[in-house]
């Protein structure tokens, strides 16, 4: 056989050629088994070499998922040992919704609702994940983090009963700064602070109804307190679904409450947001187009239509602009109506959406003038503003009571109507209606004379013009007082102060020459809270109601019904809680600053011996108020007829009670634990907000709180019988409308009332110094 390999040559071969048997005996065997021995070492050989071959194949497959997407070959995990799995290229397992939920509560973290980003949340979704604020309250959680979760598409988690998540992405949500919050009021009357509060964010929602696609778009937001206003305030959140990212897009605050929403303003398909940062007739919204970014990781912006540069090159359109940013919205947008025709109704796409933008503004002031405002300086705001100078100088001359409310307007305007007014003058410095309303605030703010010398120096005003202004500025001094009704009976509600000595210089009377001398009777000084001058009812502190320069004592008198009726009652509270009424006369009037004061004489009245426990002594004329004393119940018999709502309203409850440092804070007690205490506490339904459905009114005593049997320290040594009955009213949706539960504990309900020309019933409060009436704000659903 080694032969067989040996390189032979010619010479080799002639020496040792074989005779013809014996090359058959010799080659014909060996050629066999060759064959066969090589077929089956070929088909061994192609049989390891295609194993080896799939081997590494499979091998590199499965490095290449492993390199560029592990979670591809997690199933591998199953047969691996713990030391050697396959790290996932999320760097975390993913977990089911409970899992998350319990990995946030071990965080101390609270989860939120879950908010689906498609229309099956079970794929996708929106966590925001708050915080319990410190030493808090109410209102405890404040949003730290948005959070999306995506569903797991791997083998090892699809097959699972449970779905699980991966986080895909997440949002930090910082606190928005107390100075841009309230920085859009615009009438003065918040100052500046010097040390700023981060505020808190509360609530997540998603925008539904048409917002701009693809991507989904959130409203996070909160609210604060501020005077007798509410704030909103808040960030706009959009998630691309094509990065996978969440992208703080806009920063917004509302003084008035409302929150943004998406509604159509332009010509176009794609929804606005607007922004409304109105404060009280004066409207300001804020329009934000989405507008494409070239940026990898953010494809889009919010960009706001503003009218600082005018789109359009024309001097007319550039008119119209200035005068809309003075506040005519509704001359400005009828100007632009016309520009618009001459362009052959085709306006540049930037041109468009400032007309529309200030087409949207002309809505509201329209809206707002076209309204019955039952005070006159409100009627005339609403014109103005609307550029209805015709009509409110209508309601100007309608009474002298209307001139001096309304001076009262010109007089507090802070440049809103000067602006307005300076502007339509721009367009048509001849017309008598606007050359009026100019005379009218120049004379209230810089004195007659310098409005005389201004129209005077207009140079085409006419003399019936100049003779018909100049009286409109009569009426200013309170020409034609004389016409005010003394017919009706005087309606007048205040709180009672004795006083000694009385100085007749300080008090007006129809009669100066009279001294106000007294024989046996007491002086009372009695501090006006309300009355109804015939035609409705006014309230302390008296802004719009100023004096005429002649005949200030007849106008008071005539205004405040004394000619016809000039007797006021006296009622004080003795200590055993009765009433004793004393009846005295008016015989002056006082009007300081914005105060309302009387001048009364009667028989003394009781001495009031305990300021804390006794109400303050009340004045209040014959025909003021009728007295409405509903049935009072218990709230066992209450629940009777109505359990879900006592489970709420005795949550509410209690909850004041804790905001009241009444009882300790913490955890609410079960409903049958609070049943047990307050079941025999008395109540009282009446309708007090006119729609119809009864009110709550929970009246509690001190005893009664101490009784709970768990004051905190600092109140435990309090005597419950030197503190007075306290109200709570919640209304029919168990909200709290009303609470005498506040920080400085000064504030007592005193009883119901129903007044002459008011639909509504309203509350007789006593505050620290003095009485309010209060009534039901439909508008701003709260007791005013």
């Amino acid at each position: 056989m080694p032969n067989r390999s040996r390189k032979l040559t010619p010479k080799t071969c002639k020496q040792n050629k074989p005779h013809a048997g014996m090359v058959k005996r010799v080659v014909k065997k060996p050629q066999k088994k060759l064959k066969r021995g090589s077929w089956l070492s070929s088909m061994l050989a192609i049989a390891i070499l295609l194993s080896s071959a799939s081997l590494i194949m499979a091998f590199a497959w499965i490095s290449i998922l492993f390199i560029f997407n592990p979670d591809q070959v997690s199933w591998l995990n199953k047969i691996l040992p713990v030391w050697a799995q396959i790290p996932l290229s999320k760097h975390e397992r993913p977990q089911t919704l409970k899992q998350i939920q319990l990995d946030l509560s071990q965080k101390n973290q609270i989860f939120g609702e879950t908010l689906p980003l498609h229309q099956n949340v079970e794929n996708s979704f929106l966590l925001p994940v708050f915080q319990e604020r410190a030493n808090c309250q109410s209102d405890c959680k404040k949003l730290v983090e948005l959070r999306v979760y995506q569903r797991s598409e791997e083998l090892e988690f699809k097959s699972q009963s449970k779905n699980y998540y991966y986080l895909a992405t997440q949002l930090p949500v910082t606190r928005p700064d107390e100075s841009f919050v309230i920085s859009p009021s615009l009438d003065g009357t918040l100052e500046p602070q010097d040390i700023s509060i981060p505020l808190t964010l509360t609530e997540v929602q998603r925008f539904e109804g048409g917002t701009p696609s693809p991507g989904v778009w959130f409203n996070l937001w909160g609210k604060r307190q501020q005077g007798t206003g509410v704030f909103a305030y808040g960030y706009v959140v959009y998630y691309n679904p094509e990065r996978t990212n969440l992208l703080q897009m806009l920063s917004w605050t509302s003084p008035n409450g409302q929150l943004p929403k998406w509604q159509q303003v332009t010509g176009d398909s794609t929804k606005e947001l607007v922004v409304d940062q109105t404060i009280g007739l004066e409207p300001h919204l804020q329009v934000y187009q989405v507008k494409p970014l070239k940026l990898f990781l953010k494809p889009i912006q919010l960009e706001t239509i503003t009218l600082k540069s005018p789109a359009l090159k024309d001097y007319a359109y550039q008119n119209a602009l200035s005068i809309a940013r003075s506040g005519l919205w509704t001359p400005a947008f009828e100007w632009l109506k016309f520009i618009k025709k001459q362009h052959k109704g085709v306006l540049p796409e930037a041109a468009q959406a400032q007309m529309d933008l200030i087409r949207l503004h002309s809505q509201l002031t329209k809206t707002q003038a076209q309204k019955n405002w039952a005070s006159p300086s409100q009627q005339v705001l609403a014109d103005l503003i609307d550029g209805r100078w015709e009509k409110a100088l209508q309601v100007f001359e309608a009474s002298p009571n209307n001139a001096q409310e309304i001076a009262t307007l010109l007089k507090a305007d802070k440049k809103r109507l000067w602006n307005r007014m300076a502007a339509a003058l721009r367009m048509n410095p001849n017309r008598p209606e606007v050359q009026a309303w100019f005379a009218l605030i120049l004379a209230v703010q810089q004195g007659e004379e310098h409005a005389n010398s201004w129209l005077k120096a207009q140079p085409k005003i006419t003399k019936d013009n100049l003779a018909y202004i100049q009286d409109l500025l009569a009426r200013l001094n309170g020409e034609g007082a004389s016409q005010i009704s003394s017919t009706h009976p005087s309606r007048i509600v205040g709180t009672v102060q004795p006083i000694t000595q009385v100085t007749n210089t300080e008090w007006l009377q129809p009669n100066s020459s009279v001294d106000l001398k007294l024989t046996d009777n007491q002086w009372y000084q009695i501090e006006v809270s309300a009355f109804n001058d015939g035609k409705r009812w006014l309230n302390s502190p008296f802004e719009t109601f100023n004096l005429p320069k002649t005949d200030a004592a007849k106008f008071l008198w005539k205004t405040l019904g004394i000619t016809s009726d000039p007797e006021i009652q006296i009622v004080v509270w003795l200590p055993n809680g009765e009433q004793k009424i004393t009846v005295a006369a008016i015989k002056a009037v006082q009007l300081r600053g914005k105060v309302l004061r009387l001048l009364a004489a009667g028989p003394k009245i009781p001495e009031n011996q305990n300021d804390v426990l006794q109400p303050k002594p009340l004045a209040l004329t014959n025909a003021a108020l009728e007295w409405v004393q509903p049935s009072p119940i218990t709230l066992q018999q209450l629940h009777q007829q109505n359990p879900q709502g006592v489970k709420v309203m005795l949550s509410s409850v209690w909850q004041s009670l804790q905001q009241s440092d009444e009882v300790p804070g913490g955890a609410i007690p079960s409903f049958e634990q609070m049943q047990e205490k307050l079941g025999d506490w008395p109540v009282q339904v009446i309708d007090l907000t006119n729609n119809g459905k009864p009110e709550i009114i929970l009246t509690i005593s001190a005893a009664a709180i101490a009784s709970l049997n768990q004051p905190k320290p600092e109140i435990q040594g309090k005597n419950p019988e030197q503190r007075r009955d306290r109200t709570i009213i919640l209304s029919d949706s168990n909200k709290v409308i009303y609470t005498d539960f506040t920080g400085n504990n000064l504030q007592r309900l005193s009883a119901f009332a129903k007044l002459s020309g008011v639909q509504s019933l309203a509350l007789l409060v006593e505050n620290a110094h003095n009485y309010s009436l209060r009534r039901w704000s439909e508008k701003n659903q709260r007791f005013e």
